[in-house]
């Protein structure tokens, strides 16, 4: 008989069908499906041959209900438009598959309100646990996850008094040494593109580095010149060529991410502009395109995969209740490559 016929005949085969087509109990082939570490390769082998045979697919319903979980874990990025969150998600997704757990991905489009419907929506759909990036939300949000048990983990931040629980870098003083040594190269007329730092704390933390360097060297943080947009090369090049047409332009540009320095040496190269002999240009990430632009960028590298891993990790560990979860500090680091130089002789 025809494994096609021991369907239709069957009808949808069930956990007892396969127990029964492999000879073991249904416990077996549970552990099989859900563990099969715990199981001999040969009695896998026979429960996997009558999984096949039969065309059975697990009821992931009916084992969410008896679980009280679904192994689905949510995240929810503020854009998927360029690559700044990409490797750490991957990293989270991995690792997350080796624990047999599904990811559910949304965008809120840097839009807090957009991200509370988010959170909403997965809860309401039976996410185990939440990733979530920075910590710029309403106390109305945090209480409603905390009402309902909701495990969550903070990443791409850092900050010891906030009470979530994260796994991130601190971007505050990853930017404040970046500043430090364009300072220290002669630099004295700085400018910064950044991203629009209302309810985006990853943004003003960045923004106050680069002030609490100058501070610290007895520069006026007045002499900074701040451009505001979004995240974007386009962006970044109409940010660069708007500070560049000042009358007293800055020898060096510190751009909030790799994708707005991207877009500054973009706009200078357009402009006849020398990268760093007129001026120079950095980035904060370190993505794959800050070392492929010309010249490549001196950029902060912000450990992306180790802090998806972590971040997974310590999600799954607060999901199962099986060790007290704490948070975790990563430590970025500059990486010096040929877009920052002296500041410019001038005669």
């Amino acid at each position: 008989m025809s494994a096609e016929t021991d369907r239709s005949k069957a009808g949808i085969p069930k956990l007892a069908d396969v127990a029964r087509q492999a000879g073991v109990s249904t416990a077996t082939v549970s552990r099989c499906l859900n563990d099969p570490s715990v199981v001999s390769e040969r009695t896998r082998q026979k429960v996997m041959k009558a999984v096949e045979r039969l065309g059975y697919a697990p009821n992931f319903g009916a084992q969410a209900l008896a679980a009280k979980r679904t192994n689905t874990f949510g995240a929810i990025i503020p854009t998927m438009e360029n690559a700044i969150f990409a490797r750490g998600l991957q990293a989270f997704q991995e690792e997350l598959g080796a624990h047999r757990t599904t990811l559910l991905v949304a965008s809120s489009s840097y839009r807090p309100d957009l991200e509370e419907e988010q959170i909403r929506a997965l809860v309401a759909r039976g996410a185990d646990a939440l990733l979530l990036i920075g910590y710029d939300r309403t106390e109305a949000t945090y209480e409603f996850l905390r009402q309902r048990n909701m495990p969550f983990v903070v990443s791409w931040a850092f900050d010891a008094g906030h009470s979530a629980t994260t796994v991130g870098f601190d971007n505050r003083q990853a930017m404040q040494t970046l500043a430090a040594q364009v300072i220290d190269l002669g630099h004295r007329r700085l400018a910064l593109i950044s991203a629009e730092r209302r309810d985006n704390d990853r943004a003003r933390e960045r923004v106050a580095g680069v002030l609490a360097a100058m501070a610290d060297t007895g520069l006026a943080p007045d002499d900074l010149t701040i451009v505001e947009v979004p995240y974007s090369i386009e962006n970044g090049s109409s940010a660069f060529a708007q500070l560049m047409a000042r009358a007293d332009p800055p020898t060096a540009v510190l751009c909030g991410n790799d994708v707005l320095a991207a877009g500054a040496l973009t706009q200078a190269k357009a402009m006849g502009l020398s990268v760093p002999d007129d001026v120079s240009i950095t980035g904060f990430d370190d993505i794959e395109l800050a070392q492929i632009v010309d010249p490549p960028l001196t950029t902060v590298h912000v450990p992306h995969r180790d802090m998806g891993r972590e971040a997974a990790r310590t999600l799954i560990a607060a999901r199962n209740g099986t060790e007290k979860v704490s948070s975790l500090k990563l430590q970025t680091q500059l990486v010096w490559r040929q877009s920052l130089g002296p500041a410019p002789k001038t005669g």
